[in-house]
């Protein structure tokens, strides 16, 4: 059985901002907004079956969005279920299996094991897609690490 997130996440007024703005261009409905000045994008959590309508016909919301606020635009699939989670947050990387690891302190490990050809992809240029993996897991699921095997 996998842990289903309990968190509550508080949003700025700035968030709450750019929420609105995705919803009124796309009529999708927005789960979070993470705003990720290490990286200058703007990480969007949407119902995955919404995915493609977040994005637009060949990405116009999201070229559009990234004009509008001169930043990088990502939209992720948003699950209460860990493993799907992970998996929204690492596409289009192909993940083979997910384990959590209790460390001493009752610091949370997340290893991920991945396509040999996807680890590039799962890591990412610079490692903003595991950085990206990190923090939605640190904000629904209290993850404090992941581990790309």
């Amino acid at each position: 059985m996998t842990p289903r997130s309990q968190k509550t996440v508080k949003l700025t007024p700035e968030e709450l901002r750019y929420m609105a703005l995705l919803h009124e261009l796309t009529t999708v409905h927005v789960r979070d907004c993470i705003i990720d000045d290490n990286y200058n994008r703007i990480i969007f959590l949407v119902n995955p079956e919404e995915i493609g309508q977040a994005i637009g016909p060949r990405g116009s919301h999201i070229q559009r969005l990234r004009r509008i606020l001169n930043r990088n635009i990502e939209i992720v699939g948003y699950s209460d279920d860990l493993e799907e989670m992970v998996r929204y947050a690492l596409a289009p990387a192909r993940v083979r299996e997910i384990r959590v690891v209790n460390r001493p302190g009752g610091k949370k490990t997340v290893y991920v094991s991945v396509e040999p050809e996807d680890r590039g992809l799962a890591i990412g240029k610079n490692g903003r897609n595991v950085a990206r993996a990190r923090m939605l897991l640190k904000r629904y699921f209290d993850i404090d690490n992941v581990v790309i095997a």
